[in-house]
This record gives structure tokens, C-alpha cells and sequence, in this order.
């Protein structure tokens, strides 16, 4: 059987609770800087280590996803978490994902305020072994000792200060989310009435 060279995919996992623009200058910025040729936001059904009750369906947020995205050919929406068991650890679905795409080669993309909790993480020792992790930084969440680490790459992104906490709240307060998130995700939101 002949096998080309494998792919790098780098998995951007996330409540994307909505995706906004912050997220999508840094999976570019993580595409034009590093091995990277494609990445696939893997969107969690239920983040662990986060509260769910301000979360909107899986369904809506990876339609959110895939609507911002389907103009850049490098970038997939993924929901290969919604059928894995819940709560979503991140080592499993690395494990599934490496036996359904064997000649794939992934990576894990995640800010520093995740890369500070890796330790907490299931399996974290066997994710550190086996797979590359880019860490982009976020202010205020230095990552002291980088050279412990072999497989992680440490990127200086630019910074980005919109979260989802506060795209929420100011649709919850009927102020507008424009140039916050790309404009057909704020026309989908605005439509359907999320997060009011």
C-alpha cells in the first residue's frame, strides 16, 4: 500500500460557545507559523473542568463553527466528541482519532491558561509523549520551565482579548457583537436568538 506523506492536523478543541474572530486570527496565525496544514476545530460537548449551563447545543455551536469557516479550505469543523462518552477527555478522543486516521499526524493547539492545568488532565504524561502540543500565549498565564517540555512548541500569537464570556454577555444586554465575530455568525445568532 503506498502512503504519501501524512498530514499535519492541529486539533483546536474549544466550547466555541460562540466562535469569534479571536479564535479564528489565531488558528491562521497557527497555520502560517508552525508544520500545520490544516485545523480542525473540534468542538467539546462538554469541557470537564467547565460549567454547562451556559453552554448552547453542540449542534448549534458546531453550525456556528462551520458557517464561520466554510470560506477558508484549510479550517474543519469537527464533532467526532459528540458520540465519544461524555464528559470528552481529550486523550480518548486523541486515541480514536489516531486509530480512524492512522496516517494522519496531530497536534493539539491550546492557549496557556489550558497548558497550565495540562496536569490535571487523564493520560496527561501519555498526550505529552505522543503528540505535539502548540501553546499560544494568553496574557497573564506565563508557562515557567518551556524547556521540560520536548513536544510542545511555545508561539508568541497576537493577543487577543475577546472571549466568549463576554460576546454572552453583551448579547444578553442587546449590545452589538460586530467585528467581534464574523458577520454571517453574528446574522445566525442574532436570527435565532442565542444567548438572550
Amino acid at each position: 500500500m503506498i502512503t504519501f506523506g501524512a498530514m499535519h492536523i492541529g486539533l483546536y478543541f474549544g466550547s466555541f460557545n460562540p466562535i469569534h474572530n479571536g479564535h479564528l486570527i489565531i488558528a491562521n496565525y497557527i497555520l502560517e507559523h508552525t508544520g500545520i496544514s490544516k485545523v480542525w476545530f473540534v468542538v467539546t460537548p462538554h469541557n470537564p473542568l467547565k460549567e454547562s449551563h451556559t453552554l448552547l447545543n453542540e449542534y448549534d455551536r458546531l453550525h456556528l463553527v462551520n458557517i464561520a469557516i466554510e470560506d477558508n479550505p484549510k479550517f474543519r469543523g469537527s464533532n467526532v466528541e459528540f458520540n465519544l462518552p461524555k464528559p470528552s477527555y481529550t486523550a480518548d478522543t486523541l486515541a480514536y482519532l489516531t486509530e480512524k486516521f492512522p496516517f494522519e499526524k496531530f497536534s493539539i493547539i491550546m492557549g496557556s491558561d489550558s497548558f497550565q492545568n495540562i496536569e490535571r488532565w487523564k493520560n496527561y504524561e501519555y498526550i505529552l509523549a505522543n503528540y505535539g502540543i502548540i501553546v499560544y500565549q494568553r496574557n497573564g498565564y506565563p508557562v515557567e520551565n518551556k524547556e521540560k517540555y520536548t513536544n510542545v512548541e511555545f508561539l508568541d500569537t497576537p493577543q487577543i482579548e475577546i472571549s466568549a464570556t463576554l460576546i454572552r454577555k453583551m448579547i444578553k444586554e442587546k449590545k452589538s457583537i460586530r467585528y467581534l465575530v464574523p458577520p454571517v455568525v453574528e446574522k445566525y445568532i442574532i436570527e435565532n436568538r442565542y444567548y438572550l
